[in-house]
């Protein structure tokens, strides 16, 4: 287990040392939510780096990462806990064969920790080995807002209540990382028990750095055509932009591609490496892909 870091400068070498380029805010607010001990909450379009951040903190410092995936009628029973029922009918089978006496036994018997199916919550509550793990909250804008009000009492006070058990609080605060891609609004009592911050697309040197770090055998020289076309096409009108996770695939496909420069065909071919949705592939595909990447030539060209 790794301590936590002592400064910001510590947050972005740790995470720059798992391959996670962050900026001074993002490293700033992360340092902030580890100190402080509050859940960090991160908003922003897909694909710019909010659930790597999680992998990358745990990774980091050797906690273990549990990641509760969240999706439209999220409830209680599925990430906090469940019952084990077809053990438990077993159980009560063989106290009816048995007799009395174990029927007796079996009252108290069946809602004990032998029987419980642990999730994603409750196990977030429990001392690890390594140290606090690190609760992955993410796509909380897929869930409903009951649930959103269910998680209140975990955040504020780290605990789960089970009926049948009790509460069950947390021995050392997990630390707790939201995400959204902001399909909805989070409520904002939710959002009041965490630090936020907004995950926007990169600027172009950080891009370069992101992409060195995940896709090192690429060129300088292709690198800078990807990540200057990639942000030329960011800024027309497409309904789903593209992400730096998509600037991280395409370089990879080119790779395999054994290409070393970019071409309008070359684009035409691996489109579907960074858009998603057949009415921006026909939008940019043909003219339009060349025009792009003729401005991005005449940019790198201009700095």
């Amino acid at each position: 287990m790794t301590t936590l870091p002592a400064s910001i400068d510590e947050v972005a070498t740790l995470l720059d040392r798992q391959g996670y380029v962050a900026d001074r805010a993002l490293a700033t607010v992360t340092f902030l939510a580890l100190r402080l001990g509050r859940p960090l909450f991160l908003e922003g379009e897909a694909g710019v780096g909010k659930t790597e951040i999680a992998k990358a903190i745990a990774t980091a410092l050797g906690r273990r990462l549990i990641r509760l995936q969240c999706y439209e009628g999220l409830d209680q029973a599925s990430a906090v806990c469940d019952w084990n029922f077809a053990a438990q009918m077993i159980a009560i089978r063989s106290a009816e064969a048995a007799g009395g006496a174990e029927r007796q036994a079996l009252r108290t018997e069946l809602f004990t920790e032998d029987y419980l199916i642990e999730r994603p919550l409750l196990a977030a509550m429990r001392p690890q080995p390594g140290g606090a793990p690190v609760l992955l909250i993410d796509e909380i804008d897929r869930t409903d807002e009951p649930f959103e009000a269910f998680l209140l009492e975990a955040l504020s006070d780290f605990q789960v209540t089970i009926p049948e058990l009790g509460t069950i609080r947390a021995p050392e605060p997990p630390i707790v990382i939201l995400t959204s891609n902001r399909t909805r609004e989070i409520h904002d009592a939710l959002k009041r028990r965490c630090l936020y911050h907004w995950v926007d697309y990169p600027a172009f040197d950080r891009e370069m750095a992101i992409l060195h770090a995940r896709a090192p055998e690429a060129t300088e020289s292709l690198s800078r055509e990807i990540v200057a076309f990639v942000q030329r096409l960011r800024a027309e009108d497409l309904f789903k932009r593209p992400g730096v996770a998509e600037t991280i695939d395409w370089a990879k496909c080119l790779l395999a591609l054994d290409v070393i420069a970019l071409s309008p065909e070359v684009i035409a071919d691996t489109l579907g490496a960074i858009l998603k949705y057949q009415d921006d592939i026909q939008k940019i595909a043909g003219s339009e892909a060349a025009r792009l990447l003729g401005e991005a030539r005449a940019g790198l060209a201009a700095e």
